[in-house]
């Protein structure tokens, strides 16, 4: 690049202060060749998602094992952000993992980083958009911590411990809390899906979480899909549970509360 070239400003995610310095230092011994300007780091994911709900960045570089929220996870809910930056992802995978990366066509820079790698991945950003939200799914450490819900030209994060129950209405699926509730671009066979060790179908258009639910109420009206109930721990609101889902609801909390 040339002293014309535009400034390509950054984000820093991972952990550890160390490898955070030496991406830093790096940047600096690169500033030469490609012009740069590190405008944030962050310790985590959800760090990570807050600063650029502050300033937009055209490249993150992320680690991939945080705390909090992964790098993974964090790539998936950037994703939906009005203007993403590109990733690439700085890990210490094994060769499995790195397979992964290259059949999907997602950059990435092995630990400990080398000043030529980086430069390289950095001249391929332009024009690059973030990985398929599929794509990045299928690469995902394990469940998500948290759900992404898009309010008012916000996104906001709802930590998955927060929910009670999921809801499904025609064309949406809300996500509720003890507080309120929020709409989620999901649908319910996919939460099912990745979340099945903590919340438990109770009706087609139903996933509750296994630990708010605290009895069962037999339903006063007389509606032939759903002869019981739910009670959930300190929400006065009941939930349906189907004919075909009552033996399975039934059987499996018994068996976790023995």
């Amino acid at each position: 690049m040339n002293d014309a070239s535009p400034l390509l400003t950054l984000l820093i995610v991972d952990d550890e202060a160390p490898a955070r310095l030496r991406l830093r230092e790096l940047l600096a011994d690169l500033a030469g060749e490609l012009p740069n300007q590190v405008l944030a780091e962050a310790a985590d994911g959800l760090a990570a998602l807050a600063a650029l709900s502050q300033q937009r960045v055209d490249v993150a570089l992320v680690d991939i094992r945080m705390p909090t929220m992964d790098g993974i996870e964090f790539a998936r809910h950037s994703s939906q952000l009005a203007d993403p930056p590109a990733i690439i992802f700085v890990t210490a995978f094994d060769a499995y993992a790195i397979q992964a990366f290259e059949l999907n066509a997602i950059d990435y820079l092995l630990k400990p980083v080398r000043a030529p790698r980086l430069l390289a991945a950095l001249h391929k950003v332009g024009g690059r958009r973030p990985p398929a939200p599929d794509v990045l799914a299928s690469l995902s450490l394990g469940a998500r911590r948290h759900l992404a819900c898009h309010e008012r030209g916000r996104l906001l994060l709802i930590p998955l411990g927060d929910i009670i129950y999921f809801r499904a209405d025609l064309k949406y699926v809300a996500a509720c809390t003890r507080e309120r509730e929020y709409l989620l671009d999901e649908s319910l066979n996919h939460l099912e899906d990745e979340f099945r060790e903590r919340f438990i179908r109770l009706h087609r258009s139903v996933l509750a979480a296994k630990e708010a639910i605290c009895g069962f109420q037999r339903n006063a009206l007389d509606d032939s899909d759903a002869q019981w109930q739910a009670i959930l721990r300190d929400i006065p609101e009941r939930l349906p549970i189907s004919r075909r889902q009552w033996p399975v609801v039934r059987s499996l909390l018994r068996a976790a509360r023995a």
